[in-house]
């Protein structure tokens, strides 16, 4: 066990303050890329003006975070295991602040697609960040640091839409980027001085061809889903594209099971706990990309419409921003009730709550304050939820294989999301009505994938349900205890 820190001045027992000053970290760098993430939203309907393309080629300064930030985060997981996570965590900031400034510097289309794919493959700091507080806080702080991280995803992408739509509105488009890299340089700065490097790692041989496989797949797969309702639906490429998913999946799947170092241990992720708990995070992925599609949109839409508030972006984004700040303010309570009750109990109250809150948006969406309300309860439920999700992992996964479990399970919910943005595209696109001189979606429209959203949380709900109420013992050759907080090992990242 490595050696403990001296103890800390001040109120507290020894470790506390610098305890809470990794977990502030972190959330911070969390923070930082869920912005970064975020904050493209409000410039894409402008995009083809600044950059002199059409609308289909600017689409894909989406698509490419979404297709990177998919492929790399249970690569840089397993390699977390493997070499540090502190290292690849660091890592990843400091590409995604290089794809940052590349995207400030661009003034075409290219460059930026560069700049966005290299920003998506930071998408892993936040399973990471969890992965390293596994293994440098103590037990008793875990929970609600888990809990506090996870909500960096909603402070960070409320963040992302006002703030790029004033910095926008108000300065060059160039200089959201710039702010941008400024808050990821100061982000990996505070994780090398602040961080701890990780004591666990496994070393190894890394599974080339099992991160091949899971990238051809992802590829294939993500980019059918995400690309179907543009190309077609029976369209050639979206056709080809799904056929090689139906392939590449079984096949990745045999070699995983037969390679001695796999990309991704099926059997420790076959496991009930964790098998449904990603499930559940799939389901939950679906569910929480519904109210940032449909809310602001419903904010956004003509008063001609009759259901529309007239709101501009600016607005939109600001009244959007609570629903982020409450998933943050409620994680201590949701990590306080996990330890009161365990995670499952936390995981099915926030899927009831989430559903319920869905619910009410279907019939409370004709004034301002209800469209706060509903999405501060979606809020809380997703805040209650998500939390809960690398505890009900950590319950179960050795210790050397922490990184690459929360990964998949990060990655399972980016699918989720995927699949949700194809769905209501589908839906929002063949109901609409004609407002001026363009087609809208319909108030029936927007109910129907608020509906979907809330039938969402109930899948989540019933996936829950079948997580063992007890967390079962790890593999008695490597018991995850988790070690004090400690200062580097001799092999120091």
């Amino acid at each position: 066990m490595p050696p403990t820190l001296p103890p800390a001045t001040g109120a507290g027992p020894p470790g506390s303050r610098r305890s809470r000053i990794i977990v502030a970290v972190l959330t911070f760098a969390g923070i930082t890329v869920a912005f970064v993430q975020s904050m493209v939203f409000p410039i894409v309907p402008h995009l083809p003006t600044y950059l002199n393309a059409s609308s289909a080629d600017t689409a894909w300064v989406v698509t490419a975070t979404l297709l990177s930030g998919a492929v790399t985060t249970p690569v840089t997981g397993r390699l977390g295991d493997m070499y540090g996570r502190r290292r690849m965590l660091l890592l990843g900031l400091t590409v995604m602040v290089v794809g940052t400034v590349i995207s400030a510097l661009s003034a075409s289309l290219p460059p930026l697609l560069v700049g966005r794919t290299l920003q998506g493959l930071a998408n892993g700091v936040i399973p990471l960040g969890v992965s390293v507080m596994r293994d440098v806080l103590p037990a008793e702080k875990l929970p609600t640091s888990t809990a506090v991280m996870y909500g960096s995803l909603g402070v960070g992408g409320s963040l992302g839409l006002p703030v790029a739509a004033i910095l926008a509105d108000s300065f060059d488009w160039h200089v959201m980027f710039w702010t941008a890299a400024a808050l990821g340089s100061v982000a990996a700065l505070l994780v090398a001085l602040l961080v701890p490097p990780s004591p666990v790692r496994t070393g190894g041989r890394f599974d080339v061809t099992g991160a091949v496989g899971l990238a051809t797949g992802l590829v294939c797969l993500l980019l059918a889903v995400s690309k179907g309702e543009d190309w077609g639906w029976d369209s050639g490429p979206t056709l080809a594209l799904s056929a090689g998913a139906a392939i590449v999946w079984p096949l990745w799947g045999w070699f995983q099971l037969r390679s001695p170092q796999p990309m991704v241990d099926l059997r420790t992720n076959a496991r009930p706990q964790v098998l449904f708990t990603h499930l559940t995070g799939l389901a939950l992925g679906f569910a929480v990309f519904v109210t940032g599609l449909v809310l602001p949109q419903l904010l956004q839409m003509p008063e001609e419409t009759g259901y529309g508030l007239g709101k501009s972006l600016v607005v939109t984004g600001l009244l959007m921003a609570p629903q982020g700040m409450t998933m943050m303010a409620v994680s201590p309570l949701a990590a306080r009730l996990t330890k009161a009750k365990g995670p499952k109990v936390t995981l099915v109250t926030g899927s009831v709550i989430t559903g319920t809150g869905y619910l009410l948006a279907t019939v409370l969406m004709s004034e301002v304050w209800q469209i706060v309300v509903t999405s501060c309860i979606v809020a809380v439920g997703v805040g209650f939820a998500l939390g809960t999700l690398p505890a009900l992992v950590i319950g179960v996964v050795p210790v050397s294989q922490t990184g690459a479990a929360i990964s998949l399970n990060t990655l399972m919910r980016s699918i989720g999301t995927s699949v949700s943005s194809a769905v209501a595209g589908v839906i929002l696109a063949h109901m609409t009505i004609d407002s001026g001189n363009e087609a809208v979606p319909s108030q029936n429209g927007l109910r129907a994938v608020l509906a979907i959203g809330a039938g969402a949380a109930s899948i989540a709900l019933v996936f829950a349900s079948f997580i063992p109420g007890r967390q079962p013992a790890t593999d008695a050759t490597e018991t995850p205890v988790l070690p004090v907080l400690g200062k580097p090992t001799a092999d120091a990242e």
